[in-house]
């Protein structure tokens, strides 16, 4: 970022810690309590658009299902990709452009984090009255140094990993324990999706009452490496006595071995099961009307690991819908107009301005946000906000219409021309109609050069960089 923007974060840095002691002090006159409702933002790892049964899956997902049934489907939900930008900006509000980090994620190798000039989510929470903020699960914006770490970001407690792709069983990852409690290596057994849900369940109940509270709930699950526990294995049809995950002729096109997919399948079912158990604490400590429950994936599904967009055009890695939309539900009990969607073009982006403004705070942010606040469309105020949402490598959405430029940096999506889409008439993108609205084009691709000239700092090196002769630190202590 240009020099006179880390000036200005710096200064707002000062002003956020110096409110922050005012609050504390001023927090019983000021009345913040638990009128202000809780915040848990739960994020799924590489589940596809038509991985969840509300958008016609196979899979069983009732737990999400219920939750989509009685919440709000945020038909129209984009992220970014990959995992770490899709997670950056829901911290931010920002497009992770402006830090370096669109392309690629933080791999285990990485001296790289988020700018420590930008401001987290939690941070901003914890100036609207919100004493307790949970970072549970995959980390992923930096660990080489501790001003990287959940705990320097904003958060009050930290319970999970600071990598992606652990083994779910040993905790491992490049063969040393990534599994942390607070700054702490922790040893707890047990299946990482099962661990991340009882960890929730318990800051639910040890944080009810206290003051709102705000949980950022990221499973690693269904990313790879393929892992389930036998009892969803066996519920997903998977059959002990045949070769596991067989390519061979007489097994898996004949369908007498067992797939990827059985194994991805147990992995959601482990995914719904967690989220099903978060939402019984919630119900049993008498809170579920006064908590905000927002569920969306962080890309789209991986190739190959038994994953599906539906019947959206392309996956994870690719601005095709199937790689940036993903299945996206909000709920707040009697506050939300429940059981219905909406087809609000919005995104990760847009996460940090509407809990903002959910949760109350009432101060000056001056952060220069890409993100909007969507509290309007939510409660059913508006119909619908213009909104121009940027989907980084030269691709943009708006309500109608999409564009991806052939020169926007993405190779894997092996494009030869400019690429102009009619959402609304040709949702899976088989149709260029660039000759036809030449107008709209051009209107789209210079938005779309505004965010393009955007220059970083410093980015985030090629993901292979720097793997060779890489050793893990003991336990992935940071220093």
């Amino acid at each position: 970022m240009k020099a006179k923007h880390k000036i200005t974060q710096n200064l707002v840095n000062t002003l956020f810690i110096i409110a922050a002691f005012l609050m504390v002090v001023l927090l019983p006159s000021i009345g913040y309590g638990q009128e202000r409702p809780n915040i848990i933002l739960i994020l799924a790892d590489d589940l596809g658009y038509g991985d969840v049964g509300f958008n016609g899956s196979e899979i069983p997902t009732p737990r999400i299902d219920d939750l989509a049934s009685k919440g709000m489907i945020m038909e129209r939900y984009y992220v970014a990709p990959v995992c770490s930008p899709t997670r950056a900006g829901l911290m931010t509000g920002r497009y992770p452009d402006r830090y370096g980090l669109r392309e690629t994620v933080i791999p285990p190798w990485r001296d790289f984090g988020v700018d420590t000039a930008e401001v987290f989510l939690p941070e901003i929470l914890e100036m609207a009255g919100y004493k307790h903020r949970a970072m549970i699960g995959k980390w992923h914006l930096g660990h080489s140094k501790l001003a990287y770490h959940p705990l320097n970001r904003g958060f009050t407690h930290f319970y999970g990993h600071y990598n992606g792709a652990i083994d779910y069983f040993t905790h491992k990852r490049e063969g040393e324990l990534d599994w942390h409690d607070d700054f702490a290596p922790s040893y707890d057994k047990g299946y990482a999706t099962d661990l991340l849900a009882e960890e929730a369940v318990d800051c639910i109940k040890e944080y009810n009452g206290e003051s709102p509270f705000f949980m950022y709930v990221a499973f690693n699950a269904p990313h790879s490496p393929l892992q389930a526990k036998e009892e969803d294995l066996l519920a997903s049809g998977f059959d002990k006595s045949l070769p596991r995950f067989s390519t061979n002729k007489g097994y898996g096109e004949m369908g007498r071995g067992n797939t990827k997919k059985q194994t991805y399948e147990a992995m959601v079912r482990a995914l719904d099961r967690g989220i099903g158990q978060i939402m019984d604490a919630l119900a049993e400590e008498g809170i579920l009307e006064n908590t905000i429950v927002i569920f969306h994936s962080d890309n789209g599904p991986a190739p190959g690991e038994g994953g599906t967009a539906g019947n959206l055009r392309g996956h994870k890695f690719q601005e095709w819908e199937g790689g940036v939309r993903v299945p996206a539900v909000v709920y707040w009990k009697g506050k939300f107009d429940g059981g219905k969607k909406i087809d609000q073009v919005m995104g990760f982006v847009d996460m940090f301005p509407t809990l903002v403004e959910l949760a109350g705070y009432k101060g000056e942010l001056n952060l220069a946000l890409d993100g909007l606040s969507m509290v309007s469309v939510l409660e059913g105020k508006e119909e619908r906000i213009e909104r121009d949402f940027y989907l980084g490598c030269g691709a943009m959405v708006t309500q109608s219409w999409k564009l991806v430029l052939e020169n926007g940096g993405n190779p894997g999506m092996e494009l030869k021309e400019d690429l102009l889409f009619n959402l609304q008439n040709d949702p899976y993108e088989t149709k260029n109609v660039k000759k036809a609205y030449e107008e709209r084009f051009l209107k789209m691709k210079s938005w779309i050069q505004v965010y393009e000239e955007i220059q970083a700092d410093q980015n985030v090196p090629a993901y292979h960089v720097g793997k060779e002769g890489f050793k893990a630190p003991k336990e992935w202590t940071i220093q």
